[in-house]
């Protein structure tokens, strides 16, 4: 029972950091193979912004249609892998929780 949730709570960090992980991906791939689609990202009118406005302009970029249209796999691939990670985190750790209320 320890084992189990153990391994939940270790399976929901592995998920949240492969969330964050795929963010650097496909910024990286955005960066190397697209790299028009990546300057409107990365740079605004006013020059450029902070690591911060890039991020937020990066999680737009990564809710929006666009990234699909590109018709690159890889992206496509790594953007499911950022979409549904937090999803299988979230179960892990209510699963977590669950054997933690069921165990009292």
């Amino acid at each position: 029972m320890v084992t189990l949730y153990l391994s939940l709570l270790l399976a929901g960090v592995v998920f949240f950091l492969l969330h964050f992980i795929a963010q650097a991906r496909i910024a990286s791939l955005l960066r190397e193979r697209h790299p028009s689609q990546w300057k409107i990202i990365a740079e605004t009118e006013s020059g450029n912004p902070s690591p911060f406005g890039i991020w937020m302009r990066l999680q737009l970029a990564l809710r929006s249609p666009i990234l699909p249209a590109l018709e690159d796999a890889s992206i496509t691939r790594w953007r499911r892998v950022w979409r549904y990670c937090p999803w299988g985190a979230w179960l892990c750790w209510f699963g977590a929780l669950g054997l933690q209320w069921m165990a009292r």
